[in-house]
């Protein structure tokens, strides 16, 4: 029999589970939500904001239940889950006539973050109609911005947490799994940069690429109270030669597997990515390998 069980980075051991028995045993009224809470509280299961790991938590539990470790109570209530029916950004009205000036010309370029703005909704009309994969809702931590010249948006990133495993970045960093865990929240990860399909202005998207190096770990320190030492994204070369990064001084750290997270076959069933970064203090290494 299994003696030991690993989940997002944590081991549980036949005495952790001995001891959730007994949490349940002592809380019979309690719902699964009320036990999460509490093992969270006892094993002091937090993020790095304070906050209690609870979803992850409660994760662990359906696991341990599942494999008959555990016996939960049963489901009480089941919330409608808004991400399986939300619906699909509404278009937005904007102006399309061709912008075709040379940088200098377009200044000056304004860089808005929007998330939970009332520029929100354009920005995710602007993705869904124009990028290439369309809109997607970001998870866990995330800012949006808009950029803006002569009163009208030009184009649209997203930064999100980074991806927990990524061969090529960890070994480019050299930081040990202890090490990452502890500071994979100080990877921004660029999942979408739109220029919006009209605009025809040389050198503008390095450009916005080296803004946003100068001001993205201050606005995240405000958003989520900690700041951002390294940004990461992928580029897939069938579509792409990833100009815009290289001329902004991003560095090639290598390729992705071509497997999805959580692939269980082992074998690729997506295109292979090139994995870029570019470090936000020349300290970076020595900041992320602290355990």
């Amino acid at each position: 029999m299994q003696t030991e069980w690993k989940h997002r980075g944590r081991v549980v051991t036949a005495e952790d589970i001995a001891f959730i028995r007994q949490l349940i045993t002592d809380h019979p009224d309690a719902s699964r939500r009320a036990l999460s809470q509490k093992l969270c509280e006892r094993w002091q299961w937090k993020q790095a904001n304070g906050a209690l790991r609870d979803m992850v938590c409660r994760s662990l539990l359906l696991m341990l239940d599942r494999a008959g470790r555990i016996e939960l109570p049963a489901v009480r209530y089941t919330p409608p889950n808004p991400l399986a029916r939300r619906p699909r950004p509404t278009p937005v009205r904007t102006d399309t006539t061709p912008i075709r000036v040379l940088l200098r010309q377009l200044q000056p370029v304004e860089l808005q973050r929007v998330r939970r703005t009332v520029n929100e909704p354009l920005f995710n009309s602007l993705m869904e109609q124009h990028h290439y994969l369309a809109y997607e809702q970001p998870v866990g931590e995330h800012i949006k911005y808009l950029v803006w010249a002569q009163g009208r948006p030009i184009a649209c990133l997203a930064w999100s947490s980074a991806p927990r495993h990524l061969a090529s970045r960890d070994h480019f960093i050299g930081w040990n799994s202890e090490a990452r865990r502890s500071n994979l929240r100080f990877i921004a990860y660029n999942t979408r940069f739109l220029i919006l399909p009209w605009v025809q202005v040389p050198h503008l998207a390095s450009h916005i690429l080296s803004r946003m190096a100068k001001r993205l770990s201050q606005d995240w320190e405000k958003v989520y109270g900690h700041p951002i030492y390294f940004l990461e994204t992928f580029v897939d070369p069938t579509r792409f030669r990833g100009t815009c990064y290289r001329a902004a001084n991003w560095h090639l750290l290598g390729h992705t597997t071509g497997r999805g997270k959580d692939d269980q076959t082992h074998r690729a069933n997506r295109s292979v990515k090139e994995v870029l970064g570019y470090p936000l203090t020349p300290r970076f290494r020595e900041l992320l390998t602290e355990a």
